[in-house]
């Protein structure tokens, strides 16, 4: 039976990811910044990825044969931070890379033969020059998130070569699912519409709607999370679709499927953004090369997903 520790485990790809290993009979110790979820009894309720002796004794404890660091920090494009630039840099740093240490210094200690991936994010290439990024693009991130998530990696490698650590990194372009939140581009162009479609509001405010974005779907990349600690040996790979689509694409789609039409509805206004969005494509061929994986969900299947299952959250909030 495997055994794994989930980071991160009630964020959008915790959740699936959890799912997904529970229903292989996996042993599953799930880890958010409230508290624990776990298959089995553990002596803790709770574990601070900040504190290097509660995760340490978490790793001796538990004994994982594959660890998952998917803590993440951040706000949306279209979110205003809440903390000051320091504030969130610090915070950014703990969580994406002084946290990722913690557990790498714990299996080189306690656990040295388990596997550790590392999700981090194409906003460490920055606004990479070229059409597509690879796995050889260099890292030139330009945020606060970016910046802390490249750290990340760089420190994965580090364990890597002089440690022998199994630390593989997963570069992850946009993926989403129903469980991706509120404040989030799809969730709010979804849920936006939907409100319309029950005349609860009349208009939707974007900041961009010629943003071209590498949208895939969340089920689909981790999948592809398993599919690289299963490989011989640890390594970084792009996980991303190599299409581009359109926010206006995705918008279309939405409102299309709900019967009304966009243009009378959805309003642009660039004074929404925090920051201008880069284009971003990532190649994932040496993924595909060694791991056979490539996205089974289309651009357009995507959105029909999540429209569903939003469709269907909301006819359950009603019957309540």
């Amino acid at each position: 039976m495997k055994r794994a520790i989930v980071v991160g485990s009630s964020g959008q790809d915790g959740r699936i990811l959890s799912k997904m290993l529970r229903g292989t009979g996996g042993a599953v110790l799930g880890i958010t910044r409230y508290g624990i979820e776990t298959t089995e009894p553990l002596a803790r309720t709770t574990v601070d990825i900040g504190n290097a002796e509660q995760v340490a004794s978490t790793v001796l404890a538990w004994q994982p044969d594959e660890i998952y660091y998917l803590a993440a920090f951040h706000h949306s494009s279209q979110e205003r931070a809440v903390t000051g630039p320091a504030a969130l840099l610090r915070r950014s740093f703990d969580v994406h890379v002084a946290g990722a240490v913690h557990f790498l210094e714990a299996l080189r200690i306690h656990a040295p033969n388990a596997r550790f991936f590392y999700a981090a994010s194409s906003l460490v290439f920055g606004s990479a020059s070229g059409e597509r990024q690879t796995e050889q693009t260099p890292l030139n991130p330009m945020c606060t998130y970016g910046i802390t998530k490249a750290a990340g990696i760089q420190v994965c490698r580090l364990y890597r070569r002089e440690h022998g650590i199994f630390a593989s990194c997963g570069i992850l372009y946009n993926h989403e699912s129903e469980h991706r939140q509120p404040k989030f581009l799809s969730q709010k162009v979804i849920r936006g519409a939907l409100a319309i479609s029950r005349g609860e509001q009349q208009q939707l405010v974007l900041g961009d709607l010629d943003a071209r974005i590498d949208w895939g779907y969340a089920a689909d990349y981790v999948e592809a999370m398993q599919r690289v600690l299963a490989l011989e040996k640890p390594d970084d790979f792009i996980i991303a679709t190599g299409e581009s689509h359109s926010v206006q694409e995705f918008v279309e789609i939405v409102f299309q499927k709900l019967g009304l039409d966009w243009r009378r509805h959805v309003i642009e206004n660039p004074e929404v953004l925090t920051r201008r969005p880069a284009h971003r494509i990532g190649d994932a061929s040496k993924l595909h090369a060694v791991a056979g994986w490539q996205p089974s969900v289309t651009f357009q299947k995507m959105i029909e997903l999540l429209l569903d299952a939003a469709c269907s959250n909301a006819a359950q909030r009603h019957a309540a």
